[in-house]
């Protein structure tokens, strides 16, 4: 909030700069009054806009910051000081202007995330016995019963108490399927209901919610400043004294103070102030085009330096999308009945292999039964009730620790992803299961060296060993870590990123802490929240040619951001030295500057104009 009220002050500032400045010339050549009436709107300029500005800059100067803004405050104070107060005007709106242009630069990083936001519910339909009353989110309690009517948007994460039905949790969750709801299943908030109605206790209170988790997602991201601009601090510290010792030279040599106000306001370094800040705005609207957010504009500049890349496995070499591969069913129970009951209980969970069960039992044409009793609590596996038969999906592991006569049944350990099912508490089959890696694997990593610099390109996971190896040569990476818990994939990331900048891919919510300690974290879709805020890039469109276009993004972007901030610096250089022998007024000056400010604006603005490619692999 406190971002937002300065951008607002920025862009008031730079409303009355060009609104008084437009004033004073009507007055001056419309009207004819006297040259102290036109410039009284100057002076509320200088007044209302410039003193502020100048003293903010001060406090800077105070706590030791230097950034290239300094030259703008030199202007302002000597254009008062000699009675120019146009050209001190024109400082205020240039200075204004690019830093309201820059705080929108940091909130655009957020804007799809903002819109998910504007879609939440801002009351829920409470049942108090029987009867239904509205009331705010902020007044839902842990253990209310809410009524989500059809096509409404859930309003809260909780359980479904009542009712069978349908919701569509793609635009959360990235799946491109409806999950069905019965009685014991969990919902989230945000989800678009089906046709309908549910009756659904509260499990979290509003606020700890999975939309208010987006929204405190956008608001951090929105506190961040972008690095990018700091560079233009960094080239200021250089342009800025080359400026000053100009002015005082010129002043010195003439004798004429306004000599060094011209060098001033010439030199005032708005193709820094505004340049850059276009160029961010143009990338991350490029970006977001691409379904690519930028939620960090650190990101864009620190791609390219880059020289490690760290994939987790499942959702980012591979589709994360398991395939029934082979069914192990024992003694006594027919394959066909198992599926039917499997994939039965299967529809109500969210688990990763549920949709591959799924899709064996559509493609084997099995029918479904309706499922009661359904639970699915962490690491206890799925339990419910189909056509009168009890369920549990279960793992191995589990299995061999709850009943160890049973495990002795199971199949030799596959290379793959597996799950056991047990009916009325008998062992019935074990279920195996492939995910494929990405067409496109091979070709992407292979061209990450010679086209993108990067040294070292890891596999990282927490799958076995068999199963990682086995996707680390179908797509061409040497280095693989295997069964490593998100801890040692903490510590992994953190000593590579101590040898060289990093760019983490991950998508669960046990890569979140390696995103978060990479140079630069890279999440796929928004399957959880948590992942979606500990990374700086957020892939929308799961896909390894979205990295590659984001990579493009940023090279490109911090390449324009360069050609703008130094190319307008030289321009100035030329128009300082035309001021310091007397050929630019300071008012001319201003002009002249405005003239420069609109070539490195414009040429910054190519940034947001796609290219003829944004990849680079076949």
């Amino acid at each position: 909030m406190k971002r937002e009220s300065v951008n607002t002050k920025q862009a008031c500032i730079a409303a009355l700069s060009i609104g008084m400045i437009a004033t004073h010339l009507v007055l001056r050549f419309g009207v004819g009054v006297s040259e102290f009436s036109a410039n009284l709107p100057l002076l509320m300029t200088l007044s209302l806009g410039g003193i502020p500005l100048v003293l903010g800059l001060a406090a800077k100067m105070i706590r030791r910051q230097f950034g290239s803004d300094l030259l703008a405050g030199i202007s302002i104070v000597t254009s008062i000081l000699l009675g120019e107060y146009l050209a001190g005007s024109l400082v205020v709106l240039m200075l204004s202007g690019g830093e309201a242009l820059e705080g929108y630069a940091v909130g655009s990083a957020s804007s799809v995330l903002r819109a998910l936001a504007k879609r939440m519910p801002t009351t829920a339909h409470l049942k108090v016995e029987s009867v239904l009353q509205d009331v705010g989110l902020a007044e839902i309690k842990i253990g209310d019963e809410l009524l989500v009517f059809p096509h409404e948007i859930c309003p809260v994460d909780g359980t479904v108490l009542a009712g069978h039905g349908t919701m569509d949790e793609s635009y959360l969750t990235g799946e491109p399927f409806m999950m069905s709801k019965t009685p014991g299943v969990q919902v989230i908030s945000g989800a678009v209901n089906g046709d309908s109605a549910l009756t659904v206790r509260a499990d979290r209170l509003a606020a700890d919610s999975r939309y208010s988790k987006i929204m405190q997602v956008m608001q951090s991201s929105e506190q961040r400043r972008p690095r990018l601009r700091r560079l233009g601090d960094r080239l200021g510290a250089w342009y800025t004294p080359i400026a000053v010792l100009l002015g005082v030279a010129a002043w010195a040599a003439s004798g004429d103070p306004v000599r060094f106000l011209a060098v001033m306001v010439v030199a005032t370094p708005c193709p820094l102030l505004i340049g850059i800040p276009v160029a961010i705005i143009g990338a991350i609207s490029l970006a977001a085009k691409r379904a690519i957010i930028v939620r960090d504009p650190v990101s864009l500049e620190m791609a390219d330096a880059c020289t490690t890349i760290i994939f987790d496995k499942t959702g980012t070499l591979t589709y994360g999308k398991p395939k029934l591969s082979e069914q192990f069913c024992a003694a006594g129970f027919e394959p066909a009945e198992v599926l039917s009951l499997t994939a039965s209980l299967e529809q109500y969970s969210k688990h990763p292999l549920s949709e591959a069960v799924l899709a064996a039992g559509r493609e084997s044409r099995t029918i479904l039964h309706q499922a009661s009793e359904v639970r699915e609590r962490p690491g206890e596996g799925l339990h419910g009730t189909v056509a009168g038969r009890q369920l549990q999906i279960t793992s191995r592991k589990k299995l061999s620790e709850e009943m160890p006569d049973a495990a002795l049944h199971l199949p030799p350990h596959s290379s793959g992803l597996e799950c056991v099912i047990l009916i009325d508490n008998s062992y019935a089959a074990t279920y195996t299961f492939r995910d494929e890696p990405r067409v496109e694997g091979p070709s992407f990593v292979n061209h990450l060296g010679p086209r993108h610099h990067m040294n070292t390109i890891m596999l990282l996971s927490g799958d076995r060993e068999s199963e990682v190896q086995y996707l680390a040569r179908r797509v061409g990476i040497p280095l693989v870590h295997a069964g490593k818990s998100p801890e040692q994939k903490l510590d992994i990331v953190r000593a590579e990123t101590a040898k060289a900048n990093t760019v983490f891919v991950g998508d669960g919510i046990n890569d979140a802490p390696a995103l978060m300690a990479a140079t630069i974290g890279v999440a796929f879709g928004i399957n959880s929240d948590v992942t979606t805020e500990a990374a700086g890039v957020v892939i929308m469109d799961s896909s390894l040619e979205k990295v590659d276009e984001f990579l493009h993004i940023s090279r490109r972007m911090r390449r324009i951001a360069l050609q703008s901030a130094i190319g307008g610096m030289a321009l100035s250089i030329v128009g300082m030295v035309a001021a310091a022998f007397g050929y630019l007024p300071p008012v001319a000056g201003a002009i002249a500057q405005e003239v420069i400010d609109v070539v490195a604006v414009v040429n910054a603005l190519r940034v947001a104009v796609p290219p003829k490619s944004l990849t680079d692999f076949d």
